[in-house]
């Protein structure tokens, strides 16, 4: 598992910050404008491959939710999937090692084929055996094999109790692809993908990659004659335009190059921009909402020094999540005292249950009853952040307070050594954002937790690796697997390999003519191109 696709969640209409369009009840009325310009959204979620059995970004995913099916999709502000290509899945049996599935009648590609039962067997088979060690195969690793009964009838058997399969079959890993069209033992070039969802992709332009090569810059989609689901379309065009800095994305936007970004702008532009539209001093508007991606402090539980549950527990008590969301990010995150973020079964407060408001004199009896001497020696290395070298110099801050740290930062720009050195220990503590794959409290807990997870911390506790984490993939009523995931974070909390800090909220700004961006910012990350409408322009 690797930290990729970005999933965005924000609140419903009542939570909506500074809209100044139509409001939630009357945007369809607002959409009377021309429905055949294109609308163009721009994005810093840079991508290379789009192929389903190889892409696993954010940059990719947004694409491809739009233009394939899955065999199920996550309706707006829900979260639990329901079928989308699908008529019905369910599973079958005692436990969750069987699931089956009903496809609908007279689902066609973008190029006129049908879609059967067919085609979503060979594209699960498909992804696993290419097996792109970049790629999103890692979420069918439960699959032991697929078959299909018939042009509408799909088996799933899994090799393990598995409830999360219906979510991971809802994101563009289980992604249906034309048989006829994509070779079984290879990736299909950007520009020849055929899907069967409300867009079909109509060209690819390329832009120089940093380091060389070339990645996607420009995508032009159009709406998909074929397509027969649940989608409503309020656009016939949508184009998606990368750029690599944020703030040359703000720049085609105020010159109107781009109708609408996503969650790309730099926090405090994105907070300006809604001051700015609060006064009437700007013609762009923001939605505001939570967004489910979470960043935290990680430690190398295997080195000498943060090895000791004594230091993280007192590291946990320092830290100011308030002061961090406030001073740093200009309220564009929020405090997060859970490993799953609020909007998403299973959230939690067992940091605030166990550490409370920074407190330095409760961090240093922790430290003294451990016979730690103070100040304690400690690295924190950080690469990428979105407030650049202010986030890691403000933990700084708050875990030398009261003189019990002396913190040495260190900066690792380049992404892939960063990586490389935290998979190798080199580090002591080290700061890393998480993008879930799919909106499931496993997704944040499993992937981070057992065995040392992604961040590759070292530590691993048998009461979560061998019986909570399984007891949860039985349950596939996810809403009741809740009590096994706080039992998780209360462990995780004792003993803080890792200590979250917060959950970023989403600022999607647009032009004043730009409509629907409310309906689809929500807890699921799939942003709706179909909802985005043009009002009078």
């Amino acid at each position: 598992m690797k930290t990729s696709a970005e999933r965005l969640a924000a609140l419903g209409c009542a939570g909506l910050v500074a809209v100044s369009v139509a409001g939630c009840g009357s945007v369809t009325d607002a959409v009377k404008g021309d429905g055949d310009k294109s609308i163009t959204m721009g994005t810093t979620s840079l991508t290379s491959v789009l192929d389903p059995a190889a892409a696993y970004d954010s940059g990719a995913w947004l694409v491809l939710r739009n233009s394939f099916q899955s065999l199920l999709t996550y309706p707006a502000a829900s979260s639990s999937p329901t079928p989308d290509a699908a008529q019905s899945c369910e599973f079958t049996g005692g436990e969750a090692t069987l699931y089956h599935c009903t496809l609908k009648s007279g689902l066609k590609f973008s190029n006129g084929h049908p879609l059967t039962a067919a085609d979503v067997v060979y594209s699960i088979e498909r992804t696993k055996k290419i097996n792109d060690t970049n790629g999103p195969v890692g979420l069918l690793d439960t699959v032991k094999s697929v078959e299909a009964k018939g042009d509408t009838e799909v088996v799933f058997h899994l090799s393990a109790p598995d409830a999360t399969l219906p979510a991971k079959l809802a994101t563009p890993a289980g992604a249906i692809v034309d048989h006829q069209v994509f070779p079984a033992d290879k990736v299909l070039s950007n520009d020849k993908l055929v899907g069967s969802g409300p867009y079909k992709i109509d060209s690819v332009e390329t832009m120089d990659a940093e380091g060389g090569g070339k990645v996607p810059g420009k995508i032009v989609l159009s709406a998909n004659g074929s397509y027969t689901g649940d989608a409503k379309l309020r656009n016939k065009k949508f184009t998606v335009r990368y750029f690599d800095k944020a703030d040359t994305l703000k720049a085609a936007l105020d010159k109107g190059e781009v109708d609408l970004t996503d969650n790309s702008l730099e926090p405090n532009t994105a907070a300006q921009v809604r001051s700015e539209q609060q006064g009437g001093k700007t013609d762009l508007q923001v939605v505001e909402g939570d967004s489910n991606d979470t960043r935290s402090l990680v430690f190398n539980t295997k080195d000498a020094t943060t090895g000791n549950v004594a230091v993280r527990q007192a590291a946990a008590q320092l830290i100011d999540r308030k002061t961090l969301a406030r001073d740093v990010f200009a309220r564009t995150v929020q405090p997060l005292y859970s490993m799953v973020p609020a909007g998403v079964s299973g959230h939690g407060t067992s940091f605030f249950d166990k550490y409370g408001d920074q407190d330095p004199a409760k961090a240093k009896a922790i430290l003294a009853a451990a016979k730690v001497p103070m100040p304690v020696k400690l690295s924190l290395t950080w690469s990428r952040s979105r407030t650049e070298a202010a986030e890691a110099d403000a933990l700084k801050r708050q875990l030398e307070n009261g003189g019990l740290f002396q913190v040495t930062v260190q900066h690792e720009p380049d992404w892939n050594a960063y990586k490389k050195a935290w998979t190798e220990g080199k580090y002591q503590a080290y700061t890393v954002g998480w993008f879930a794959d799919y909106p499931d409290a496993d997704n944040y807990i499993a992937p981070l937790i057992v065995e040392g997870g992604a961040y590759h911390h070292g530590w691993d506790d048998a009461r979560i690796s061998q019986k909570l984490v399984p007891e949860g993939l039985k349950q596939a009523d996810r809403g009741a697997a809740s009590g096994s995931y706080n039992q998780i974070q209360n462990i995780v909390a004792e003993n803080a390999p890792l200590i979250p800090l917060y959950q970023n909220k989403s600022f999607y700004a647009s032009k004043s003519y730009i409509t629907g961006v409310e309906s689809t910012v929500d807890t699921t990350g799939v942003f709706r191109f179909w909802e985005i409408g043009r009002a009078g322009k």
